[in-house]
């Protein structure tokens, strides 16, 4: 699994199917994800109708995709998330026409982050329909141009990630709806080095019986978490003292990076076992999505 961008901005310009098969081909990939990348669907104060088409055309282009090139791509659908009736519309659509593998959002939208309650009408669809979201990191506005030279994807993208972990965690939503399978991407951001502040922040916190029932390190295991720009010996090995190998998933961030350099940094990280290997770049998401053909 791992994901890719339609053209936004930057390098993802550049993305072409063609490109992407012939990335996939060389790191011997049968199946990719395909997703949007930041900013998503979000056109503030713009007309709300604008976002609905976007994430239509999106999705459609995507199911084409999908169609054209059997058993080579997946399909993560996007959602206009802050417009709530557009984006109940676009989950119906999503997974009853185009038939989605699963949601594809931003980790936060504005400075609003994925456990605010006003996304709940869509959390509870998610959860009845008991879809897998992927999410892709942005920069809140708070943090777009803190330091010159400095840009977003450097320290905001792991950040916000950080910080849209920790809203699913102590809004409650991960409790409330837990048939939503969450990845995220790039090994959590910065969450498994802020493990112990986490664990710290519940113990001290009285709601923390009711929002996590399972402990917060239990339900930080339950979520999923991808290798993009984090296949290195640091990180995975960080990573795989908090979750298990079970939970991680091959992720390349293509066209940013090659999923070659993924693949040979995950193998060359010493971090898991030849039978962890097998089940990060292949087993775990073969169980996630069951419906993309294997072969043919």
């Amino acid at each position: 699994m791992r994901q890719t961008g339609q053209p936004l901005a930057g390098l993802a310009e550049s993305w072409t199917p063609e490109g992407s098969l012939a990335d996939m081909d060389r790191a011997g990939i049968r199946t990719a994800m395909l997703s949007i990348t930041q900013p998503g669907i979000f056109f503030p104060g713009r007309d709300l109708e604008m976002g609905r088409r976007v994430a239509r055309e999106s999705n459609e282009y995507g199911a084409r995709l999908v169609a054209d090139h059997n058993g080579r791509f997946g399909l993560f659908a996007s959602l206009p998330l802050t417009d709530i009736d557009g984006s109940l519309r676009a989950i119906e659509h999503a997974f009853d026409d185009v038939k989605a593998d699963g949601i594809c959002l931003m980790t936060s939208y504005g400075d609003t982050w994925l456990g605010d309650a006003s996304f709940t009408p869509v959390m509870e669809e998610l959860d009845r329909r008991k879809a897998v979201i992927y999410t892709h990191p942005t920069s809140a506005n708070c943090c777009t141009k803190l330091q010159p030279g400095i840009p977003p994807t450097m320290i905001e993208f792991g950040t916000d990630t950080t910080r849209a972990i920790a809203s699913v965690l102590f809004s409650g939503t991960a409790a409330r709806f837990p048939n939503i399978r969450w990845i995220f991407s790039h090994a959590g951001g910065t969450m498994p080095y802020l493990i112990e502040r986490f664990t710290r922040q519940a113990s001290v916190d009285p709601r923390s019986a009711l929002l996590m029932p399972k402990g917060v390190e239990a339900h930080i295991a339950d979520f999923y978490y991808d290798t993009a720009q984090s296949s290195n010996a640091a990180t995975m090995t960080a990573l795989s003292k908090v979750v298990p190998a079970s939970q991680i998933v091959l992720g390349s961030d293509f066209p940013y990076r090659s999923a070659l350099a993924t693949v040979q940094g995950l193998r060359s990280s010493g971090a898991f076992t030849s039978e962890e290997l097998q089940r990060i770049e292949r087993g775990t998401a073969a169980l996630l999505f069951p419906a993309i053909p294997r072969s043919g």
